[in-house]
C-alpha cells in the first residue's frame, strides 16, 4: 500500500516521539493513503512556515506489519473508533499499547460530530448515525515505543521513496 506524509522536510523513516499526545491516534507519525490530502497538508505547512512543502511517499507492507507489530485497525467510523478518538483527546492514551494504528481520521467532515459527542451535546446513536454516512479516509501511524526520534524497528514495514516538492496549495 502506498502512503503519504505532507511536511516541509524529507522524512526517510517514520518519527515516533513527535506531536501532541492528545491527537486522535496519539503522538506519532501520521500518514494517509490520500495523496491529495498529504499534498494539501504539506502546502499548508509550507505557507505558514515560508518553506517549500514536501510530499513524502512510502510503501507500507500491511500484512508484515500485522504479523510483526501490535497493530490496531478501525475499518469504519464506528463505536470503537469514536470512543478511541474521544479517549485520546481526553488524555487517556488508548494508543499506548499499539505500534501501528489504522483508521479514519477526524477531518473536517467528522470533527464537528466528534466534538459535539465529546462535549455531551450529542448522544452516541446520533453521532454514530452521522459518522456512518461519512467516507472513511485512513491514516496509519506508529506511536512512540521509546524516546528515540526514529522508529528503527518499524522501518521494515515502511519503504521510503524520493519526496516531491509541493509549492502551492492545490
Amino acid at each position: 500500500m502506498i502512503l503519504y506524509h505532507g511536511a516541509t522536510v524529507r522524512v526517510e523513516h517514520p518519527l515516533c516521539d513527535f506531536g501532541r499526545p492528545d491527537l486522535d491516534f496519539g503522538r506519532g507519525f501520521y500518514l494517509t493513503n490520500l495523496k491529495e490530502q498529504a499534498e494539501e497538508w504539506a502546502a499548508r505547512q509550507a505557507d505558514s512556515r515560508k518553506e517549500p512543502g514536501v510530499l513524502n511517499v512510502y510503501e507500507f507492507d500491511r500484512e508484515s506489519a500485522i504479523k510483526e507489530y501490535r497493530y490496531l485497525l478501525f475499518p469504519a467510523y464506528d463505536r470503537d473508533w469514536l470512543h478511541f478518538i474521544v479517549d485520546s483527546r481526553n488524555g487517556l492514551k488508548p494508543w499506548a499499547d499499539f505500534d501501528i494504528i489504522e483508521g479514519g481520521i477526524a477531518n473536517d467532515r467528522v470533527v464537528d460530530t466528534v466534538n459535539l459527542y465529546s462535549l455531551g451535546l450529542m448522544d452516541e446513536e446520533t453521532a454514530l448515525s452521522r459518522l456512518s454516512k461519512t467516507l472513511s479516509p485512513r491514516t496509519a501511524r506508529p506511536p512512540p515505543k521509546s524516546t528515540r526520534r526514529t522508529c528503527s524497528p518499524l522501518s521494515t514495514a515502511f519503504k521510503s521513496f524520493p519526496p516531491k516538492t509541493i509549492t502551492k496549495l492545490l
